[in-house]
Formats: structure tokens, sequence, C-alpha cells
């Protein structure tokens, strides 16, 4: 995965059919899709249970993009080599699930993968501020994780402040949560180039109806290419 910042539409598998993983990911990806992002929740981190290694591993073919895992787990270092094995391409870690960030983001790279680090809609962007050479990609949480389908909560301001930390370093900032035509332009315009969209995208569509996944695509990228600077 190079670094290449152009807005990328990235799915979450959270709102497809779960008895169809495989189809689904190649409908989305089919539409458009630029990454798949797969949302690993444990039930103790955060209140809901999904996805885990063998899961991920059985996604892996299907997936031609970019395999963009987002762990909402704690701890979180065990289970990094297992990711590595299921083929994550990027892994993302919570600042908020464990004591050593910096450990836990050298030990991702470590594992040939892209270091992600997220924020809660409660941490602050200078959290993430001895991170930044570290790191690959930040995901700023717009809704509280956990559950898909969430309301939007606005974190601009944290967006604009984590762009300017940035400066020309090649990171990645991931919104994920509540992202649709309407928000896709504010958090682009803030300095985001990486839009995760669940049920925004999968809205009215099927594997034998996949080209509203292409129309869903499709609206959020326009939305968010006419704020692009």
């Amino acid at each position: 995965m190079s670094f290449d910042r152009k807005i990328k539409i990235a799915p979450s598998i959270l709102s497809a059919d779960f008895a169809n993983f495989g189809q689904e990911i190649q409908a989305i990806e089919a539409q458009g899709a630029d990454w798949v992002h797969v949302d690993v929740m444990d039930g103790h981190f955060v209140p809901n249970l999904t996805f885990g290694p063998q899961a991920v591993k059985a996604f892996r073919p299907h997936v031609k993009t970019v395999m963009d895992v987002h762990l909402m787990i704690s701890p979180v270092d065990a289970y990094i080599d297992a990711y590595a094995d299921a083929g994550a391409d990027v892994l993302t870690a919570h600042i908020e699930a464990g004591p050593h960030i910096h450990r836990t983001l050298q030990a991702i790279r470590a594992a040939g993968m892209k270091a992600g680090v997220a924020l809660n809609p409660g941490t602050p962007a200078e959290a993430v501020a001895h991170l930044l050479d570290l790191t690959d990609l930040i995901c700023v949480m717009t809704v509280n994780p956990g559950f898909g389908g969430q309301k939007f909560i606005d974190m601009t301001g944290k967006v604009r402040r984590l762009r300017q930390m940035i400066g020309d370093r090649p990171i990645h900032i991931e919104i994920d949560g509540g992202v649709d035509p309407k928000t896709a332009p504010l958090v682009v315009e803030a300095g985001a180039d990486v839009l995760v969209a669940g049920s925004a995208v999968f809205k009215g569509g099927s594997v034998s109806n996949p080209e509203v996944y292409g129309e869903n695509i499709r609206g959020i990228r326009a939305a968010a290419e006419g704020r692009w600077v």
C-alpha cells in the first residue's frame, strides 16, 4: 500500500450481508470501493462482538484492494501477528486500548503492516503528537465505537488540528462513523482523505443489485471531492 492522498472510500463490511461476505466484498470493489474496512470488536473494549483473525483470513482472498483492519479490542499486542497472518494491509489500534501505544505501533510495523492509531471522540488530537513518525494512518472516530449506523459527531476541529500536526508526513486521516454525502464534505474540507462508510454504502443494495452500492459510493465521493482542497 503506497501513500496516495486522493480521497478513498472504505466501505465497512460490518454493514454487509454476514452470510455472503465474499460476494459482498467483490461487489463493493467492482462498484468503486478503494479499500475494504473490517471492524474487529471484542465485546470488552466496545459493547459488540464481531470478527476474529480466522474470519479476517477468510475475507482476504476476496479483497483485491487494501484490507483496512480496525481493532476495537483490548489488549492488542497479543493479536498483532495473527492479523498480520490473516493478511491485513493496515492494522489500526485504539490509543485508549492499552498503556503502550508506541510499542504497539512499532510491533504492527515490524509485522509488515501499515500502522494506524484510532482516537475516540473524547480523545484529543494531541494524544498522537509523539506517535506521528510511527503512524501511517490516524482514524478519527466520529461516533463512539461499538455499533454501526450511529449519528455523526462533529470532529472537524480535531481533524484540522491533526492535519496541521502531520505537516508533510505521509499519513492518512481516516474518518469512521456516520459518513454520508452530507458529512463527507465537512471532514474532507478539514483534511481527511479516507472515508469509512457502512450503512451509507450498503443501504438499498445487495449482491444481486450491486449497482446501488456503486451509486452510493459515487454519491459520497462526489460530495467529498466537491470540497477537496
